[in-house]
């Protein structure tokens, strides 16, 4: 354990909140944790255990479960943030108050502000320019992080020294962490890779094969690189854990909730029918909304993502969608990249 830090909290006791904070507790930190649904509370209160979004595990007796928001936050250095991106303002307004004036936040959430087209640091630094802001992102399904399996993420700040202190208090034997200060890449990244895996699991659902899903996941990542590089982030970013890593793992496994939705959808089912069944939110479905308008605002191509958009806010056919990406104009492969980024331009025009 790091020497300046005594205990930490975390906001949001979801799969992915209840999991950081097991494994911090697990490291021997006392973990305060403000959890939303009463029931929620009661089960890890009374039984250790987060029946409704974690079942199975048992965890940490360091976790410290609370309904009120100024038990968890206001004693605390370092403060992990891990609820939905559309109550994401909202619980920060009711943290702010309570909030040390020297505290670190560490955002887990991977999405993009409907109203305001923000990422999430974007939405903190807006309500509060005095907190340090870190983002959390990489490959990480919350049961196989409880099960111990090798995993590793990028933590992204806006300097070195305070992504080394996330880096050092959330590094285990077993979870591996990588610094970067590419912190708007870090968060596009693991926001946009949601939309592309509805995408993945819609071919899936149709039936398309491997090869589909190949091109899929591959051109996925030339939007999502066009996008980032346009908005100032470093495409080599986008090859790294939070990009290419991230993208990879929610296009193909079975625990992702978003290629789930978008499997379902590719097998004809509504996206109110498929919503309804799942307690848990799959991010991607409101940040496909997000990145369109970003995509329109910026005059970034994102053909993709707007598919994606078209499907669920639009009733289009999946299968018409899958054909008209087929069917556009034809491309250089490297006219992914934004024509301002010099260093790449001389490839892409055969020089």
């Amino acid at each position: 354990m790091t020497e300046y830090l005594e205990s930490v909290a975390v906001v949001g006791a979801g799969s992915w909140g209840t999991t950081l904070a097991h494994l911090l507790g697990d490291k021997g930190y006392p973990v305060d944790l403000w959890v939303y649904e009463k029931e929620v509370f009661e089960a890890i209160r009374d039984n250790r255990e987060n029946r409704i979004y974690l079942p199975g595990f048992a965890l940490s007796g360091n976790i410290r479960p609370h309904l009120d928001m100024k038990a968890v936050v206001s004693e605390h250095r370092l403060v992990v943030m891990v609820v939905p991106s559309h109550v994401y303002r909202q619980v920060a307004l009711q943290m702010l108050p309570h909030l040390r004036r020297d505290a670190i936040l560490v955002t887990a959430t991977k999405g993009i502000e409907n109203e305001t087209l923000l990422t999430m640091s974007q939405v903190w630094n807006e309500l509060s320019e005095a907190t340090r802001v870190v983002s959390l992102a990489g490959p990480s399904f919350a049961p196989e992080v409880m099960r111990k399996v090798p995993t590793a993420v990028t933590v992204a700040a806006d300097d070195l020294d305070t992504a080394r202190e996330a880096q050092r208090v959330f590094h285990t034997s077993y979870f591996r962490v990588y610094t970067s200060v590419d912190k708007i890449g870090v968060e596009l990244a693991g926001a946009l890779k949601n939309v592309i895996a509805l995408a993945a699991g819609v071919c899936d659902g149709l039936g398309c094969g491997h090869n589909t899903r190949a091109a899929l996941i591959t051109r996925g990542l030339a939007e999502i690189t066009r996008l980032g590089v346009r908005m100032g982030a470093h495409p080599f970013t986008f090859a790294g854990l939070s990009g290419i890593g991230d993208l990879l793992l929610t296009c193909t496994g079975d625990l992702s909730r978003n290629r789930t939705v978008g499997y379902k959808l590719g097998q004809g089912r509504k996206l109110e029918e498929v919503l309804g069944d799942m307690r848990m939110v799959a991010e991607g479905v409101k940040t496909a909304r997000s990145v369109y308008h970003l995509a329109k605002r910026l005059n970034v191509e994102m053909p993709i993502s707007e598919q994606v958009y078209r499907v669920l806010y639009e009733g289009k056919d999946p299968r018409r969608a899958v054909q008209e990406l087929m069917e556009r104009d034809l491309k250089h492969e490297l006219e992914m990249y934004d024509e301002n980024a010099p260093i790449l331009n001389g490839y892409a025009h055969g020089r």
